[in-house]
């Protein structure tokens, strides 16, 4: 297994400055991507088997393929780098550390889907990343690299910077674009999908920073470059959050099928000292929780599916044998519950149920039946939600009961946690 990092250009020294960018190679894959036809980059990326790196793991020329090219209507490029899922800050990272590969991958995707315009749409509380950003854009401009006939090859692409204002849900990407808009942000009912009509009723593409943050190096590499770390439908690397009860927490890039055990133990220097593995969220708070027993696994979209979770966002949060399940999943659902925009009734009661329910559990116990409630009001969410927020709240509280429900009754029997009471909390 290699544990190289493909992407060496995001650890040299102030890569965000454009002179090091360029001197290091950037804005190299510019001459050739916007002298190919977009349907030509298109197929690249496919060929690639890039999958979206924000959560859903959607192919991404795929994704592409699907903007009309029979309409008037401007198409239009947007970043998703709105990150507020609990256990992900790659993108943040990206962002602070190397802006100018993110810019570069967003100019040879607008090349590809014909927009002429992108916006960058970076959480609110990013106040950093968004200077950084800001600033690399200005850079870019001035150089040549955005604009009108950018680098002499005919095409022209402006970006721009939009900051959000801390709502987690517009992460979704349709109440995104109703923020972009200068809507409230609710998600949009489905179809039309963003990309036959999104941002002003036009053809749009959402991806995420890390999605784009890898087309340079397809275009400068070749489909097969990449293919040749991961698995045939988990190709390329993957930039992993790892959180919780690590000795070292941060971002690695990996090639996707390394095991999860390597990333927890090698990389993140393994579960804290004098502590045994309990569990992992394999990818931010909205995927189901794993017990220690099945996380003997590769860490790519195909293994952790068949194990019974989801990579999404990547965002890894490791917990050790101290760790109390049922005040996790209150702790996960406290946060969708805060988060949930209220447009649909099973999403804003729902949640608000739960926590009440889980609530109890933990500081007075409850009662037994209150176990199986809590599984009635997941079904009844389960697929019913307007958009996939109220869907993922309640992982925590499905994976909880089924691995360790052991736990949610000994809270009933003990009148609340123990844990906690012998905490002094």
């Amino acid at each position: 297994m290699a544990n190289e990092i493909v992407f060496s250009r995001n650890h040299i020294d102030n890569v965000k400055d454009l002179d090091v960018y360029v001197g290091n190679g950037g804005y190299s894959s510019l001459q050739k991507g916007l002298t190919m036809a977009p349907d030509e980059l298109i197929e690249l990326v496919k060929a690639s088997g890039l999958r979206g790196r924000g959560g859903a793991g959607f192919p991404t020329g795929m994704k592409w393929s699907f903007v009309p090219k029979d309409t008037s209507k401007p198409h239009y490029l947007v970043c998703n780098a709105d990150e507020s899922e609990p256990g992900t800050f790659k993108d943040r990272q990206l962002m602070e550390v190397n802006p100018h590969q993110l810019l570069e991958g967003m100019i040879l995707a607008c090349h590809a889907i014909g927009a002429k315009t992108g916006f960058i749409y970076i959480r609110g509380e990013f106040v950093g990343p968004i200077q950084i950003v800001s600033r690399a854009i200005e850079q870019a401009y001035a150089r040549g690299y955005l604009g009108k006939n950018i680098q002499g090859t005919g095409v022209d692409v402006d970006l721009a910077v939009h900051p959000g204002a801390g709502a987690y849900i517009w992460g979704e990407e349709s109440a995104l674009l109703n923020s972009l808009e200068g809507q409230r942000g609710l998600p949009r009912l489905k179809p039309p999908f963003p990309a036959v009509s999104g941002l002003y009723a036009s053809p749009t593409i959402i991806n995420n920073v890390e999605t784009l943050a890898n087309i340079s190096h397809i275009v400068n590499n070749g489909a097969d470059w990449f293919k040749q770390w991961g698995t045939e439908r988990s190709a390329g690397t993957k930039v992993v959050s790892i959180s919780g009860h690590v000795n070292r927490p941060g971002n690695y890039e990996v090639p996707l099928a390394t095991p999860m055990m390597t990333l927890i133990n090698e990389f993140a220097g393994g579960v804290r000292d004098g502590h045994k593995l309990k569990a992992v969220i394999p990818g931010g708070s909205s995927v189901p929780i794993l017990p220690a027993e099945k996380c003997d696994i590769n860490y790519d979209y195909e293994s952790i599916q068949a194990a019974g979770s989801m990579l999404g966002s990547a965002g890894m949060i490791v917990m050790d044998e101290t760790t109390c399940m049922v005040g996790v999943a209150r702790n996960l659902v406290h946060f969708y519950r805060h988060e949930s925009c209220g447009k649909c009734t099973p999403c804003r009661e729902g949640t608000d149920w739960m926590f009440k329910i889980l609530n109890e559990l933990e500081l007075t116990g409850g009662q037994m039946d209150d176990i199986d409630l809590l599984l009635d009001i997941t079904d009844n969410m389960d697929g019913k939600c307007f958009c996939p927020l109220g869907d993922t709240s309640i992982m925590s509280v499905v994976s909880g009961i089924e691995h360790w429900r052991h736990e949610f009754e000994e809270h009933v029997r003990n009148g609340g946690c123990q844990q906690r009471a012998q905490n002094g909390h």
